[in-house]
């Protein structure tokens, strides 16, 4: 692909995104008053037919649905249903935006598996378990994620997408997690509290490190540790239809521009869903 091994930051000055440009953004939301980044600013930085041959990687929505849970313990299945749609048709519009701006190759992860969060765990005080009301509202948004590119990519001449399965990827590394060499699924690398998921980084609070990072699947509260994401990236590249579909990530960097998608995302073989108790 050609990406240089450090992503400048799209709002650093002077940054040199003419290649590639991370839009990252910590703690972003799909509704509400999120953070946005002026791409408009950076298409000087870019060739005419840069546009629809770019890639553009979009995970997101953990946050609606942390922040929707805290607010509102109690709400219903009908009101987490409501909440679900408005997400999906929030991000709907944002993706239509980014088409009509000639944008047409998208690399979409769906909703991580939110309840098993060393944050959640510690928050909600569930110990060993996970916190299901959260997998739930996970569940409910990647069901309708799916059909969702389906229907844009049926509508949309040459809109061509591919959909990662986080949320699976993480259950079977929380399942199953000595078969990925990982110690501990439930406790982060760095932090502090029952499961060290508080104030990593944060200079007035001393946070504990373990003794060797690549034992863990969580670096801290919410996010994985390198040799985590070195496995996802490896999974992004070339992985099967179970992880990712209807493309790997090389299928659709080389899929003609403008051509329409032959394949479209179908439902996955439901996997039976059990939380073995890691160690502490």
């Amino acid at each position: 692909m050609g990406i240089p091994h450090d992503l400048p930051p799209a709002l650093k000055p002077g940054a040199d995104v003419s290649r590639v440009a991370s839009f990252a953004v910590d703690y972003a939301f799909i509704l509400g008053n999120g953070t946005r980044t002026p791409k408009n600013s950076m298409i000087s930085n870019w060739k005419e037919d840069d546009i629809p041959k770019s890639l553009f990687m979009i995970s997101t929505g953990m946050e609606d649905y942390y922040n929707f849970t805290k607010t509102y313990p109690d709400a219903d299945a009908s009101a987490q249903q409501a909440y679900v749609i408005s997400v999906i048709n929030r991000l709907k519009y944002n993706l239509e935006l980014l088409y009509s701006s000639r944008s047409s190759k998208f690399v979409v992860h769906n909703v991580a598996l939110l309840g098993c969060l060393p944050i959640v765990r510690q928050e909600f005080n569930t110990g060993y378990e996970c916190y299901e009301k959260f997998n739930g509202l996970a569940k409910k948004h990647n069901a309708r994620l799916g059909p969702m590119l389906n229907k844009l990519a049926k509508a949309k001449s040459g809109f061509q997408f591919t959909l990662f399965d986080f949320y699976n990827v993480l259950l079977r590394r929380t399942q199953r997690n000595m078969n990925y060499r990982f110690s501990f699924t439930n406790i982060s690398y760095c932090g502090i509290g029952s499961h060290n998921a508080h104030g990593c980084g944060l200079p007035n609070v001393h946070s504990k490190l373990c003794e060797y990072q690549r034992y863990y699947l969580y670096f801290d509260a919410r996010d994985d540790t390198e040799k985590a994401q070195e496995s996802f990236a490896h999974l992004l590249s070339g992985a099967d239809p179970n992880v990712l579909q209807p493309m790997n990530i090389r299928q659709l960097i080389t899929y003609p521009v403008n051509d329409d998608m032959s394949e479209f995302w179908k439902e996955p073989v439901e996997e039976r869903e059990f939380i073995v108790r890691p160690w502490l």
